[in-house]
């Protein structure tokens, strides 16, 4: 693909600066393709199939910034009305992987393991992730979403309505990656779920239950 993978281009790496900046708008479509390109995986197929492997370095960008899900090698094939899939090791990438794929107490593997590491991957483009890992915890970004969404988008040669527009695009890829990684694959929306959220506007938007960690 043209311009490559999507982690040239996540917040933090080299999307602040040069020949690698993309606009809040066009991250937003992004997300909002790599959203589809899974919702179809997962219902839009005759037979559908879980990838296990979503992470920046497999989204590729055509010449319009479309983004392509790659790389199928740890992806399982399942039948339509099956939710659930016997695994017999973790699979997927550090950072990416879902907790059920690793400690079997947290769930069955299926569709929701792909939406967490989705969730990871837009926390990840808006700059939440590193953010996550400063902190050492997610409840820094509910205690501090405001502070968040406004420091990510300060610039200042934008007009102030301009500014608003961005903070809340930031505010709802924020939110919705927070959904995304709740640890039980149960409490984590489904793909149709997030586009639905994605459309929505910003006024209408519901913060996950803080406490999703396990204790």
């Amino acid at each position: 693909m043209p311009n490559g993978s999507l982690d040239k281009y996540t917040f933090g790496s080299n999307s602040t600066e040069g020949d690698n900046t993309l606009s809040w708008d066009k991250l937003f479509d992004i997300i909002v393709g790599i959203a589809r390109g899974l919702e179809y995986l997962h219902i839009g197929c005759n037979t559908r199939i879980v990838h296990f492997d979503i992470k920046p370095q497999n989204i590729l960008l055509d010449q319009d910034f479309c983004p392509k899900i790659s790389d199928f090698g740890l992806a399982k094939l399942c039948r339509q009305k099956e939710s659930k899939i016997s695994i017999v090791e973790a699979r997927g990438t550090i950072g990416y992987i879902a907790p059920e794929l690793i400690y079997r107490n947290y769930g069955a593997a299926s569709n929701k393991s792909d939406v967490y590491s989705y969730g990871m991957v837009v926390l990840e483009m808006v700059g939440a992730r590193k953010q996550m890992i400063v902190a050492a915890s997610t409840q820094w970004l509910y205690d501090n979403l405001d502070q968040f969404c406004g420091a990510t988008t300060c610039e200042i040669s934008s007009e102030r309505t301009e500014l608003v527009r961005k903070r809340e695009l930031v505010r709802k890829m924020t939110v919705v990656g927070l959904w995304c990684i709740q640890f039980r694959p149960a409490d984590r929306p489904s793909m149709s779920k997030v586009l639905e959220i994605l459309e929505r506007s910003v006024v209408d938007l519901q913060m996950p239950p803080k406490a999703f960690h396990a204790s």
